[in-house]
């Protein structure tokens, strides 16, 4: 049976694929940015909830950046200050992903910033593997 470290380290693994991903597709302008921003907004949310998973904490199934940050902070789990804008990646799990407006997005480059650093930050919580 899979305990809460073993979805951590899940979480963890494909958001660190997530974050290649991003990073990988950055540089190719065929690429477009709702692409881009979807890799960096997903490599986010499941650092946040490999996080969350780590400290034994519920959380819902959603795309909201926010409210998985918060949540963070409610499981006393505080979220660097270089995650502030991560919120902004929110719209690009499904909306921008589809077609939607472009409104209030992320650079490219801001998006991998954010990812890389959700990651980062992520992979000091969750406990290695041991063994």
């Amino acid at each position: 049976m899979a305990t809460e470290e073993d979805l951590a380290r899940e979480l963890l693994r494909l958001a660190e694929d997530d974050l290649v991903a991003a990073r990988t597709l950055l540089p190719a302008p065929a690429v477009a940015d709702a692409i881009v921003g979807f890799h960096a907004q997903q490599a986010v949310e499941k650092s946040l909830k490999a996080a969350l998973a780590a400290s034994g904490a519920d959380f819902p199934f959603t795309h909201n950046v926010d409210l998985l940050m918060q949540l963070c902070e409610d499981a006393g789990l505080p979220v660097p200050g270089s995650l502030q804008d991560a919120g902004l990646l929110t719209p690009y799990a499904a909306k921008l992903r589809y077609g939607g407006p472009a409104r209030g997005g992320v650079e490219r480059e801001a998006s991998l910033s954010l990812a890389s650093a959700a990651v980062h930050w992520a992979t000091g919580v969750v406990p290695p593997l041991v063994g």
